[in-house]
C-alpha cells in the first residue's frame, strides 16, 4: 500500500490559541464544501454519536475524534489507511499494549503540559480566579509539562515498528520530535541571552547568557553566597567591630534582602524564561504535530473500545472509490441507540443499481431512526471507524445530506414550504452522483396535489444526478407513482398487532396510526370531548 501523508487536517494546537483543545474542536463546512454541513450535523445528532463512540483517554484524543466527525474524510486512500492501522492494532497484542501504556502515561501528564502552555503563574502571592491561574512561578508546570513531551517521544521510540502506513506515520511524527529544537529546549540545558533563548548547541562559549534552572535553588547564587558567608565568618571580629558604626537605617535596608530574592528570581525565571519558552513550544510545528499524532492514536484505540462496548457485531466497511455512491448493509443497527441494547433490531438495505428508496410506515415505527442509522453509519465509515453491521460495503460519499422539516427556522417570509424548498435546492445544487441524500418528507406546507407533483420532480432530479436518495414519507400515492414506473425500492416499517417490530420490509404502508399516537399523548377525539366538558382541565372551558 502506498504511504499516506499525515496529518489530514491542520493541527489542533495553534500558536494563537488561548486555551487547550476542547469540544467542539471543529465545526462542519458549509453545504457543498465538506462531507457534512451544519444542518446535517445537527439533524443526525453527531454530538450524541461522538458521546457513543468516545472511549478516548486524552483531551487531545477527544478533540481529534470530534474533529473527525465534524469534518470526515472524503479520500479513499486516507480512510483505508486508518482501517489498516486498526486491523494491525487488533492483530498485534504487543503493539496494542504499547499504545495503551503510552496513552495511559500521557493521560496523567497531558493537563500539566497545557498548564505550562496556557496558565498564568501568579508568583508567591495571589489567589486564582479561574483554573488557568496557578500560584507560584511555574516551575512545577514547566518540569512536569516538558516531561510529558519528553516521555511521549521516548515511549514512541520504544514501541515496535508497525507495518500499516498510517500508524507508521504517526509514530514517525512522535519519534521525530526528539530531533526538534523544542525537544532540545525541553531536555535542557537552556540559556537566556540578552536577546534570545538558546539550546546548548546554539550557545557559543563567548556568548554571555544565564543558564535557566526551573527551581528557586540557583547553584551559582548559593555557592557565591556560601563563599561570602565563609569570608564573613573568617573575619567575624572585624565585621562585628564595623557593625557598631553601621547606621540602624542601613540595617533596616539589608534585612529585607532575603525577602526580595524570591520575587526577583522567580519573576525573572517566569517572565524571561518560562513564558518565552512556552511561546516557542506553541509555535513549534513538531510540538503541534506530536500532539495531533497522540490524538490520532487515541482515536484509533477509541474505535476499538467502541467496538468492544457496542454489544452487537461491528465491521470495518469495505470502502470503494466509485464515481457513484453505493450502499450495501447487512444487519445494520443504530450506532447510538443499539449500544448496550441487546434487543435492538437490525435491518438490511442495498442501494446499488437502484438509486432511490422510499420508506413509508406509521408514526413511531422506526423510519427516522433507520434513516439516521444510514447517515451515521456512512459517517463512521468515513472516519475509518467500525460500523454497526454484520457486513458493510460503501462507496466514499463526497457529501452526506439529511434534510428534515425545520419549522423553527422559517426565513425570508417564505413560510414552511418556501423555507424547506430552499434547503432542498441547496442540497440538490451541491449533491453529485457520489452523494448520499436522505430526506424526511418533501414539499410540506402545500396542497396534496402540488406536493405530489413537486416531490416527483425533485426525486426525478436527484435520480438524474445519480445520488443515492432516500425519502421518508407518509405519502403512499407518491410511492405508488414511482412503483408504477418500476422505479425505486419501496420499504415500510413493520407493525404487528398495531405495535412496531422496527423491522424494515418490502411494501408500501397506507396507514399512519395517527389515532394511536393521539391516544398515547392523550389528545384523541374522546380526550378532546372530555376536555370540552371540563374534565382534566385546570378550569372549565366557558
Amino acid at each position: 500500500m502506498q504511504a499516506v501523508a499525515y496529518p489530514f487536517y491542520p493541527p489542533l494546537l495553534q500558536k494563537d490559541n488561548k486555551s487547550p483543545p476542547s469540544i467542539p474542536s471543529a465545526v462542519p463546512f458549509d453545504a457543498g464544501v465538506g462531507v457534512i454541513d451544519e444542518a446535517t450535523f445537527r439533524t443526525i445528532e453527531v454530538g450524541k454519536l461522538f458521546e457513543s463512540i468516545d472511549h478516548t483517554r486524552t483531551r487531545t484524543g477527544q478533540a481529534v475524534l470530534y474533529r473527525s466527525l465534524a469534518r470526515p474524510l472524503a479520500n479513499h486512500a486516507s480512510i483505508v489507511a486508518k482501517q489498516g492501522a486498526l486491523a494491525e492494532i487488533e492483530a498485534d497484542p504487543v503493539l496494542r499494549d504499547g499504545l495503551e501504556n503510552l496513552l495511559g502515561k500521557a493521560k496523567k501528564r497531558e493537563g500539566e503540559f497545557y498548564d505550562l502552555l496556557y496558565a498564568s503563574f501568579l508568583g508567591a502571592i495571589g489567589s486564582p480566579a479561574h483554573p488557568l491561574e496557578i500560584v507560584g512561578f511555574g516551575y512545577d508546570s514547566y518540569i512536569n509539562g516538558t516531561r510529558f513531551m519528553l516521555d511521549l517521544a521516548a515511549d514512541a521510540a520504544a514501541l515496535p515498528s508497525p507495518k500499516s502506513p498510517y500508524l507508521t506515520a504517526l509514530l514517525d511524527v512522535l519519534r521525530g520530535f526528539a530531533q526538534s529544537r523544542a525537544h532540545a529546549l525541553m531536555q535542557g540545558p537552556v540559556y537566556r541571552s540578552e536577546k534570545d533563548i538558546l539550546t546548548k548547541a546554539e550557545k557559543r562559549w563567548y556568548t554571555p547568557a544565564v543558564k535557566f534552572h526551573p527551581s528557586m535553588f540557583k547553584p551559582g547564587i548559593f555557592i557565591g553566597g556560601a563563599l561570602l558567608v565563609g569570608l564573613a565568618l573568617k573575619f567575624l571580629p572585624l565585621v562585628l567591630q564595623m557593625s557598631v558604626s553601621i547606621s540602624p537605617v542601613l540595617w533596616l535596608f539589608l534585612l529585607p534582602l532575603g525577602l526580595i530574592y524570591i520575587p526577583v528570581v522567580g519573576g525573572f525565571d517566569r517572565d524571561a524564561c518560562i513564558y518565552p519558552l512556552r511561546e516557542i513550544f506553541k509555535r513549534s510545528p513538531e510540538v503541534q504535530a506530536a500532539l495531533d499524532a497522540l490524538g490520532c492514536m487515541d482515536e484509533l484505540l477509541s474505535f476499538i473500545g467502541y467496538r468492544e462496548a457496542f454489544g452487537h457485531p461491528t465491521v470495518l466497511a469495505e470502502m470503494t472509490d466509485s464515481t457513484r455512491h453505493r450502499l450495501d448493509l447487512k444487519s445494520v443497527r443504530n450506532p447510538i441507540l443499539a449500544k448496550g441494547n441487546p434487543d435492538y433490531v437490525a435491518n438490511d438495505l442495498c442501494l446499488d443499481e437502484e438509486r432511490l428508496a422510499l420508506v413509508t410506515g406509521p408514526n413511531s415505527g422506526g423510519k427516522t431512526a433507520f434513516c439516521k442509522t444510514l447517515a451515521q453509519t456512512q459517517l463512521l465509515a468515513q472516519i475509518g471507524c467500525y460500523v454497526p453491521a454484520l457486513q458493510a460495503k460503501l462507496a466514499v460519499a463526497d457529501h452526506i445530506y439529511y434534510q428534515t422539516p425545520e419549522i423553527s427556522h422559517l426565513a425570508d417570509g417564505e413560510g414552511r414550504f418556501g423555507t424547506e424548498l430552499k434547503r432542498t435546492k441547496e442540497v440538490f445544487m451541491a449533491s453529485t452522483a457520489r452523494s448520499l441524500v436522505i430526506m424526511d418528507e418533501l414539499s410540506e406546507g402545500t396542497t396534496h396535489e402540488e406536493k405530489i407533483e413537486i416531490s416527483t420532480d425533485i426525486l426525478n432530479g436527484f435520480r438524474q444526478k445519480g445520488a443515492s436518495t432516500l425519502l421518508i414519507t407518509h405519502n403512499h400515492e407518491l410511492v405508488d407513482h414511482f412503483q408504477g414506473q418500476d422505479i425505486g425500492l419501496a420499504r415500510q416499517v413493520e407493525f404487528k398487532d398495531e405495535m412496531p417490530t422496527y423491522r424494515l420490509i418490502e411494501g408500501i404502508s397506507r396507514v399512519s396510526h395517527a389515532d394511536r399516537v393521539a391516544k398515547k399523548i392523550g389528545f384523541a377525539k374522546e380526550d378532546i370531548e372530555r376536555m370540552l366538558k371540563g374534565e382534566g382541565l385546570d378550569r372549565p372551558i366557558a
